[in-house]
């Protein structure tokens, strides 16, 4: 399968480009998730957080992380085909694939300037962030996105059981 190598760099690579950001005075944004089936929604959010900054670092959910949170039947895509669909991107600069649930242990390693968030995690009715106090601790501060009302994995999961999995 086709990947944009150059986008998908080792943890070592990807903080070498995080200290010369650092010392450039460029701007560095986070966002992360499983981006499984990738969709509309998606890019409005990554190209939305992409114009926050300098260098868009998207973390991806691995393949156990994702089966962890969202059954054993999920993701659809596999990291390696969701990892490709990122990177083919162009507002994305940078992806990471990490292992644990939440972004917490990524970010803090990263420490990027801009953590992006979905809208239903604004204050002051949002879900809770787990990873707020690493960013806040760091310096960082947390952009919450608008979201795309209507897509969703879980909804164009639910469109395709509709439809009986009958092909067009």
């Amino acid at each position: 399968m086709w990947q944009p190598r150059t986008k998908l760099l080792p943890w070592d690579a990807l903080l070498a480009e995080r200290a010369l950001a650092r010392r450039d005075g460029r701007t560095v944004v986070w966002t992360n998730g499983t981006f499984d089936l990738l969709h509309p929604g998606h890019v409005s959010s990554l190209q939305q957080a992409r114009a926050l900054g300098d260098l868009l670092v998207v973390g991806l959910n691995s393949d156990a992380s994702v089966r962890g949170y969202k059954g054993p039947n999920r993701p659809i895509l596999n990291q390696g085909e969701r990892t490709a669909l990122l990177a083919a991107l162009e507002c994305v600069d940078r992806v990471i694939v990490f292992d644990e649930a939440t972004p917490e242990a990524a970010l803090a390693r990263l420490q990027p300037d801009i953590h992006c968030k979905g809208a239903e995690y604004a204050p002051p009715h949002g879900r809770p962030v787990p990873e707020r106090a690493v960013v806040e601790g760091y310096g960082g501060r947390i952009a919450y996105l608008p979201l795309v009302p209507g897509l969703s994995t879980t909804e164009l999961l639910e469109r395709i059981r509709e439809k009986g999995g009958t092909e067009a």
